[in-house]
């Protein structure tokens, strides 16, 4: 994939506090990338030197093969949807749309008629001459995208673009931004600290914590084959148990998972066994089976269309899995009930500190 942004070792301090400490990220054409981290990660820093907001302190930026160094943000080719949305509030829908048109010397009838193509592009044909202050949180999200893209730019910014709204919002949102990306064809990075926004926006998922990057994959990689533990417990719920490998499994006690693949550490490794609640199942107390592990249910939660058990191992670990409603016990299974578990699948990562356990080999 040709990437159409690509950043050099970006570094950014405020004083004494290094925000970014040598980022290199590449974005492909069309492709969009959610930049996913927790709060004061660097994150809206990262986007901001981007698009020219904000000196770098050393680094490359890069936006369609060209340095843009010395570029100021007009002529960089950027749209940059603000958190606060930026709105002009006292303007109307097509008047907020076209501003950026104004400000580039666009003649009036083209500015209008390019205004009302992203105003039909967004949805809001109904609300053209409605002004920003009396529209929906939902609604100025949109003038806001619409807005950025209005000018043509060949990337798109957008930091932390749902934070402001409430769930249901959110969700319906997410998809329509996805939508209009994919409709336009343009390039984008959206920031957020979301998980779930990052999965459903992201073509690729790149998780940044304290100015460092811990991963670049596919959403469905991050989640099931996280390079780091930060990675792993940061993207959703996760058990992190130590263990060791044998002849090709990882064990967790006597739990043990199958590691497919040429890249697992080899025998006597220590390791960190990474399983996610949903790939843990119950069973009831019954003739042991290798691979599984003892455990008494320490909480059950109903959450609609699961619950969620607090287990501990007979080896003193203590564990979250998720029972669907539909499972055969989820009626019946209550606190202090002895029951097996065993792991559907899961990864592993190296433990340093670990310990090599000579029983593995007997």
């Amino acid at each position: 994939m040709t990437p159409h942004l690509s950043t050099e070792a970006l570094r950014k301090s405020f004083g004494e506090k290094i925000v970014l400490a040598g980022v290199s990220l590449s974005v492909g054409s069309g492709e969009l990338l959610s930049l996913l981290g927790p709060s004061g990660c660097g994150k809206s820093t990262f986007l901001r030197i981007v698009a020219g907001l904000l000196p770098k302190d050393a680094g490359t930026v890069r936006i369609a093969g060209k340095n843009v160094e010395n570029t100021p943000t007009r002529e960089r080719g950027v749209g940059f949807v603000f958190q606060d949305y930026a709105l002009f509030p006292r303007m109307t829908v097509l008047e907020n749309i076209a501003f950026g048109l104004r400000v580039r010397g666009i003649e009036a009838r083209e500015r209008n008629r390019k205004a009302r193509e992203m105003i039909d592009l967004v949805g809001l044909s109904e609300e053209t001459d409605r002004p920003v202050d009396r529209l929906s949180g939902g609604e100025r999200q949109r003038v806001a995208l619409a807005r950025a893209l209005a000018v043509e730019p060949s990337l798109l910014l957008l930091d932390e673009p749902l934070s402001a709204l409430d769930v249901k919002v959110r969700e319906r949102l997410r998809r329509e931004i996805k939508t209009v990306q994919k409709k336009v064809g343009i390039t984008a990075v959206v920031v957020t600290h979301d998980q779930g926004e990052a999965m459903e926006l992201g073509d690729r998922i790149a998780v940044l914590n304290e100015g460092r990057i811990e991963q670049v994959a596919s959403p469905r990689e991050i989640y099931q084959e996280p390079a780091t533990e930060f990675v792993a417990r940061f993207v959703g719920e996760v058990n992190v148990l130590p263990g060791q490998m044998y002849h090709g499994f990882a064990y967790a006690g006597n739990l043990a998972i199958r590691m497919a693949g040429n890249g697992a550490p080899g025998d006597g490794s220590p390791v960190k066994v990474i399983l996610r609640p949903e790939d843990i199942s119950i069973h009831p107390p019954g003739t042991a089976e290798a691979g599984q592990s003892s455990a008494t249910v320490e909480s059950v939660s109903f959450h609609g269309t699961h619950l969620r058990v607090e287990l501990a191992t007979e080896e003193g670990y203590g564990m979250t899995a998720l029972l669907l409603r539909s499972h055969p016990m989820a009626g019946e299974i209550a606190v202090d009930d002895n029951v097996r578990v065993n792991a559907l699948r899961g990864s592993v990562l190296p433990d340093p500190f670990g310990k090599r356990d000579p029983e593995y080999f007997l």
